[in-house]
């Protein structure tokens, strides 16, 4: 990583890889780390270089005529650059120097004329594709991306893997549905599934809680950064833990 100092700060100083020339008119960044510490700034200079490399990947994935793919990398570029994505009619409703200033936002591509994919991004105009379960969860990683900055491979698998697994039983009992049309009935037909699980004496009540917690978090978080309103109640999902944690004295008969 290539780290500068200006004056009494340090910058990014780096070329961009040849792979996104298509959408990257710059032969270098250079970019105010706003530091003079070099330790800090050598490990901002990662954590926003790789968050450059994901804005990038973003802009390539929205040249696909895939709406979904389209839809989820104009929200992570409208991130990357600082804006949450809106639908283009509440991006209109905003107030008029917020709505100048994503206009002003827009990149200008080599010929002249304001980049379609960066203005979909931050204008709001890629067709919205409803996110499932499954979809949710690859956009997740990316929404959460800054807990598993610095991780090994292996620590990120670890974190990922329980997640991973909460969304695969949930798929398999109810279904991939589209978050906005999640119940609080699919929450606790996903619990009475558990339910029969623990009492054949397949599964604890602790791997159950630990699957509620995992799904709903994710989803509350993808929902969140999304701007899409979940309809279901948590309330009472989660299994009481048995004190000592110890089966009763009794037989399930």
């Amino acid at each position: 990583m290539s780290i500068v100092k200006r004056g009494t700060t340090y910058h990014l100083r780096k070329r961009v890889p040849r792979r996104y020339q298509p959408v990257e008119d710059r032969e270098f960044i250079l970019l105010s780390l706003h530091t003079d510490s070099e330790s800090a700034a050598k490990l901002k200079a990662d954590t926003i270089w790789r968050a450059m490399i994901d804005g990038w990947e973003a802009m390539m994935d929205g040249d696909t005529q895939d709406a979904e793919a389209r839809m989820a990398a104009a929200k992570e570029l409208a991130a990357k650059r600082g804006y949450r994505w809106m639908p283009g009619g509440k991006v209109a409703a905003l107030p008029l120097q917020d709505v100048l200033e994503r206009i002003e936002a827009v990149g200008m591509g080599k010929d002249k004329r304001p980049k379609q994919i960066e203005g979909e991004a931050l204008l709001g105009g890629a067709a919205e594709d409803k996110l499932t379960v499954t979809t949710a969860l690859a956009a997740y990683w990316s929404i959460e991306a800054i807990k598993t900055a610095g991780m090994s491979d292996d620590q990120i698998r670890r974190w990922e893997n329980p997640r991973k697994k909460a969304v695969a039983n949930f798929v398999k009992v109810v279904g991939d549905k589209k978050l906005e049309s999640i119940r609080t009935e699919d929450l606790f037909r996903f619990r009475e599934w558990w339910v029969q699980r623990i009492i054949k004496g397949e599964a604890k009540k602790s791997s159950a809680n630990k699957d509620f917690i995992h799904l709903v978090a994710m989803l509350k978080a993808v929902a969140r950064a999304r701007d899409i309103e979940l309809k279901f109640n948590t309330e009472k999902l989660n299994f009481k833990q048995d004190e000592d944690g110890s089966r009763p004295p009794f037989s399930v008969a």
